[in-house]
């Protein structure tokens, strides 16, 4: 196979959503819509509190002005036990981060699970829903140190987002933000990431693990170029990479999938969204999807690709 193949062109679904402009927000796919809630605008500017759905990604509703929550920038953001979940997260202007587990069926009312979770504060988490337990894996405890001690590399788990295990303290992966966990293969995987301030350290390695202790690192080196601020999500049996930023680079505007998480291929298409960093991704109705991000500007665009049901990676 080919290091690179052509997909189809992503499809511009909506050029300006009804939401204002953000990157870092919280996102879902939940009841059959996209939601999107929270995020980033300014480092002056107070985290938007507003939560917004759509079925369709053209036609959004904004379901609730202010959640109580107020760190909504960069926090865990997970679909479980039928709930929308919120955890952790800064709050701006500053660097006040939080451990706090907020939990929703609706959008509108939230109630607070826990004022202290088990893992300490902290933002740009890893996280993911697997064998049937929410996992937070590393993050830091202020977006502007990412010096030793306070960045992290542990694993923790939950069944209920009240009671939370410490799998492990120190996984074999280097402590790190700003990276991506995902589902994949019935194993638990998080990749790339790394260090933003003041050392900048952005990481390509792969890790996959069966139980959340034991982890294999599967790839040292992908071929896509280390990275923060990116997304990943599984999507037609393979795990795909998108966006992201490195301070060498700037914003990326790649895409990059594998079915084993060593052996990738570049996925281009002739028409496809600007790079950007911290959008959001997801996968629904069948397509893969992203919105928002910070894109030299923010924006507030929906974009979608879909592959043909007979799509084949060998061509």
């Amino acid at each position: 196979m080919d290091d690179t193949i052509t997909a189809p062109d992503w499809v511009c679904v909506n050029a300006s959503a009804d939401w204002q402009a953000r990157d870092s927000m919280a996102d879902y796919v939940y009841r059959d819509h996209l939601w999107i809630l929270g995020g980033w605008f300014t480092p002056q500017t107070p985290n938007p509190l507003d939560v917004w759905k759509s079925p369709d990604g053209q036609q959004w509703t904004c379901v609730q002005e202010h959640g109580p929550w107020v760190q909504s920038d960069l926090p865990v953001a997970l679909v479980f036990g039928d709930r929308m979940w919120l955890m952790g997260g800064r709050k701006l202007p500053g660097t006040e981060c939080c451990n706090r587990v907020w939990s929703s069926a609706d959008g509108v009312d939230w109630v607070l699970e826990t004022e202290h979770a088990g893992w300490s504060p902290r933002v740009a988490s890893s996280f993911a829903v697997f064998d049937e337990r929410m996992w937070v894996l590393g993050g830091t405890g202020s977006f502007y140190d990412h010096s030793p001690g306070v960045v992290r590399h542990d694993v923790w788990s939950s069944a209920n987002g009240r009671d939370w295990a410490e799998v492990t303290r120190t996984a074999p992966w280097s402590a790190r933000a700003h990276g991506q966990a995902l589902v994949f293969d019935h194993r638990l995987w998080i990749l790339g990431g790394g260090l933003w301030h003041p050392e900048h350290v952005a990481t390509n390695d792969v890790w996959s693990s069966a139980d959340g202790v034991h982890w294999e690192q599967v790839c040292a080196a992908a071929p896509w170029a280390p990275r923060l601020w990116f997304t990943a999500v599984a999507y037609r049996g393979r795990m795909w990479v998108l966006g992201g930023w490195s301070r060498e680079h700037g914003n990326f505007g790649d895409v990059w999938t594998s079915a084993d998480g060593c052996h990738w291929t570049q996925v281009e298409s002739r028409v496809i969204w600007t790079p950007r960093h911290e959008h959001s991704a997801y996968v629904f109705k069948d397509r893969i999807w992203i919105a928002g991000g910070y894109a030299e500007v923010l924006d507030s665009q929906v974009w979608s690709l879909a592959l043909p049901l007979d799509w084949s990676w060998d061509r």
